[in-house]
């Protein structure tokens, strides 16, 4: 076992699978820490592009329907908002669109997410959206362990994926233990990062880590809570979700995007269409998201508005009652 980063388990996901297939190279916005693949694989199969996201976007999906596997990295993704031409109708519909006659395997990955204060542009958290578009698979990884194994799932996968990391989790110093030897993580299949019996708590990406902390203050009074991580919310492994609310008969949904429309709202709603979960339900389900408003600069109007340890835990204690 070694001890690895957020972004350390991706640069080794990616290194593995550049030595694995020739075929998988970067497109990228500007190198940053792909910088250090650049000695071993070259300039070629690591590629700084003009500031042109929609065209090395459309390059990708072109590369990726000519037997390579592209990697397009375009930072932030407020910078890809360029791009959504060739994300929503290219990249999510070209497969469907050759009648499934040639694969289109490309992973597009993009940071997203607030807590850095980078004011309304920079602190997104679009991934309902993409959830949305039909065609794409859809990745949020809360920890370096699921980060390194469901990227290189994503890099083998014939499909076009979209892996989306929180800014606070790449920028995070702190360390996981992976093993030294290879491994995937599955995508679809969802992951209970803590047993519990209360409640459940479903939490994606970031949020995953204020549901732990929640979860062991809440301990020391007696109160068990289960924590729940999708991993992948396109699939997503509703039958896992539906499992645990059915053994704790209530939830709070954890979600950093807007309420409308929200993962979370999806989640509520596969949860409460299904008779035996509706039927287990001792309370109704609770969201805990951002309110409908464009994150704030100011750290302390950003503070309030992204859900955090004790949003959580005031949602338990609803759910309770």
């Amino acid at each position: 076992m070694k001890e690895v980063t957020y972004v350390e388990a991706l640069m080794e996901a990616f290194t593995e699978e550049m030595r694995r297939d020739d075929k998988v190279f970067h497109l990228c916005g500007n190198h940053g820490p792909l910088a250090a693949l650049i000695p071993e694989f070259g300039e070629e199969r690591v590629r700084a592009c003009p500031i042109s996201e929609e065209a090395y976007v459309g390059a990708g999906i072109g590369a990726a329907g000519s037997g390579f596997r592209p990697i397009i990295s375009p930072g932030m993704m407020t910078f890809a908002f360029t791009a959504m031409d060739q994300i929503v109708n290219q990249m999510a519909k070209i497969h469907y669109m050759f009648g499934g006659q040639a694969p289109f395997p490309l992973v597009f990955r993009a940071s997203t997410g607030g807590g850095r204060s980078a004011a309304a542009q920079h602190s997104q958290s679009p991934h309902p959206m993409f959830m949305n578009l039909a065609g794409l698979k859809l990745i949020m990884p809360s920890t370096p362990y699921d980060a390194k194994g469901l990227m290189k799932s994503a890099i083998r996968d014939n499909n076009p994926v979209v892996f989306f990391e929180d800014q606070i989790l790449a920028a995070s110093p702190t360390k996981q233990e992976i093993p030294d030897e290879e491994y995937t993580v599955p995508i679809g299949v969802a992951d209970v990062k803590r047993q519990g019996r209360d409640v459940t708590v479903i939490a994606i990406s970031k949020m995953v880590s204020h549901a732990l902390a929640a979860a062991e203050e809440l301990a020391g009074q007696g109160i068990d809570v289960e924590v729940v991580d999708p991993r992948t919310l396109v699939p997503m492994d509703v039958p896992a979700l539906r499992a645990s609310v059915q053994k704790t008969g209530r939830v709070v949904i954890v979600d950093e995007a807007c309420l409308t429309c929200s993962a979370a709202a999806e989640i509520s709603a596969l949860i409460t269409e299904d008779p035996a979960t509706f039927r287990a339900l001792k309370a109704p389900p609770k969201r805990v998201c951002s309110p409908n408003v464009p994150i704030p600069y100011s750290p302390i109007m950003e503070q309030f508005c992204l859900p955090d340890k004790d949003n959580v835990i005031q949602g338990i204690r609803e759910v309770l009652g």
